[in-house]
C-alpha cells in the first residue's frame, strides 16, 4: 500500500493501470488532459500503449479495436469530446466491447466553459447513443474515489463487456487529496471461449457470452449491424429481438450486483438524494441541519445508472432535495421513481459547487 497526495485526474490514471489498463487512446481536452499526460508517461513503463489521435471519433474508435485486440482499453475527455464519440459508444454497446470511458464534465453547452465544472452530461451517458441498451455509469466526488472507481468502472466492463463510464467533473479531477493506492485489490478479466474457432460467439442463450480476441484463431465477425449467433448480419425483427434484448437484460437482470449507494437515516422526513461533487457538500448540509434539531438523511448514488428505482421507491420522505451542478438531470430520475414525496431541484450552474446554506436555506424553504 501506499499514500500519495494527487490530482483526481491522475488518481484515475493510477487506478487504470492498476486495474489492467494497456492502451490508451485520447484527444486533449480540458479538464481532462491530465488523464492523457499520466497514461503517455506511465503506460510505456508496464508494456502499454498510448495514442494520441486526430479526434474523439478517432480515440474511441482505436480504444474499441485495442479492446478486440486482448488489451483493456480507455479514454477520457469532457463535453464536446464526449458528443463526438456517442456513435462509436453505440457501436461498443452493440458488439459489447469492454472499455472505460471517463467524462470529466464541464460547463456547457458547445465550448461553454473549458474549464469550470458542470454536470451536465449525465443524461448523455444514458440516452446519448441511440437505440436499446443499458448503461453502467459511476459518479466519483473525491480523489481516492477517482482511482477506486477507475478499477471499478475496469471490473465491470470486463464482467458485463460493456462500455462503463467514470462521470467526474473539473472539480473532483483537478482537486488533490490523500489517496491510498491499494495493493490488495480485486481485478476481474474477461473470460475467453475454448473453442477455436468460435462458432457462436454471441449465443443468444447465454447471458454474457467470452470475448474472442482477434489474432488468436477464434476468427470472429465483428459488426454493428444487428447480427446472428455467428456475428453475421441478420436484421430479422426475431434475430434483433433476441440479440438487443440479451444485451439490454445482462445489466437489467443484474442490478442488484451492479448498483452502489451510500446514505444515512434513510427513514428521515426529508432527505438528500445526490451523486457526485454536490455530495461533499450535502454531508455538511446534513450535519448542520441535525443540530438544529431537523430530521434528515441522505442517500449518494455511486453508481448513478442502472438507476436505484427500487431503493428510492422506499424513501418516505416528505420533502426530497436533489443537488446538481446542471439545471435538471438526474432530478427527473429521483421525480419518476419519488412518488409520494415533494422532490426539489438545487440546481447551480457556471462551475461552482453549492454551499451548504444554499442546500439548508431549501430545506427550510426559505
Amino acid at each position: 500500500m501506499k499514500v500519495d497526495f494527487i490530482q483526481g485526474n491522475q488518481a484515475c490514471a493510477k487506478g487504470a493501470i492498476k486495474a489492467g489498463c494497456r492502451f490508451f487512446a485520447g484527444y486533449p481536452i480540458t479538464p481532462s488532459t491530465e488523464i492523457a499526460e499520466a497514461m503517455s508517461r506511465e503506460l510505456p513503463k508496464v508494456g502499454g500503449y498510448y495514442i494520441q489521435m486526430e479526434d474523439e471519433l478517432g480515440s474511441i474508435a482505436a480504444v474499441i479495436g485495442a479492446s478486440w485486440g486482448g488489451l483493456k482499453a480507455m479514454t477520457a475527455t469532457s463535453g464536446p469530446g464526449f458528443s463526438l464519440m456517442q456513435e462509436n459508444i453505440g457501436f461498443a454497446y452493440m458488439t459489447e466491447t469492454p472499455c472505460v470511458i471517463v467524462d470529466i464534465q464541464r460547463g456547457g453547452p458547445s465550448t461553454g466553459q473549458p474549464t469550470s465544472a458542470s454536470q451536465g452530461d449525465m443524461m448523455q451517458c444514458r440516452w446519448g447513443s441511440h437505440g436499446d441498451y443499458e448503461v453502467i455509469a459511476l459518479s466519483p466526488s473525491s480523489v481516492q474515489e477517482m482511482y477506486d472507481f477507475t478499477i471499478m468502472a475496469f471490473n465491470y466492463a470486463e464482467q458485463y463487456r460493456i462500455p462503463v463510464f467514470v462521470m467526474a467533473d473539473e472539480i473532483v479531477g483537478h482537486m488533490r487529496e490523500k489517496v491510498i493506492l491499494h495493493d490488495n485489490i480485486e481485478v476481474v478479466n474477461r473470460k475467453t471461449p475454448n473453442e477455436k474457432p468460435c462458432k457462436k460467439p454471441y449465443p443468444f442463450d447465454k447471458l454474457i457470452p467470452e470475448m474472442p480476441v482477434f489474432g488468436e484463431g477464434y476468427n470472429v465477425h465483428i459488426t454493428g449491424l444487428t447480427h446472428d449467433e455467428k456475428g453475421y448480419p441478420d436484421v430479422s425483427a426475431q434475430t434483433h429481438n433476441k440479440l438487443v434484448r440479451r444485451i439490454v437484460n445482462k445489466i437489467r437482470k443484474n442490478k442488484e450486483n451492479i448498483i452502489r449507494w451510500e446514505g444515512e437515516n434513510l427513514d428521515a422526513e426529508i432527505m438528500f438524494v445526490c451523486y457526485g461533487s454536490p455530495s461533499r457538500t450535502v454531508k455538511h448540509a446534513v450535519r448542520n441541519l441535525r443540530e438544529k434539531g431537523l430530521d434528515v438523511g441522505y442517500i449518494r448514488l455511486i453508481t448513478v445508472y442502472p438507476f436505484p428505482d427500487e431503493l428510492l421507491k422506499k424513501i418516505k420522505a416528505d420533502k426530497v432535495v436533489v443537488p446538481e451542478m446542471n439545471l435538471g438531470q438526474i432530478y427527473y430520475e429521483v421525480e419518476r421513481v419519488c412518488k409520494r414525496s415533494e422532490v426539489i431541484l438545487v440546481d447551480k450552474i457556471g462551475g461552482e459547487l453549492h454551499r451548504p446554506e444554499e442546500l439548508e436555506m431549501a430545506v427550510l424553504g426559505q
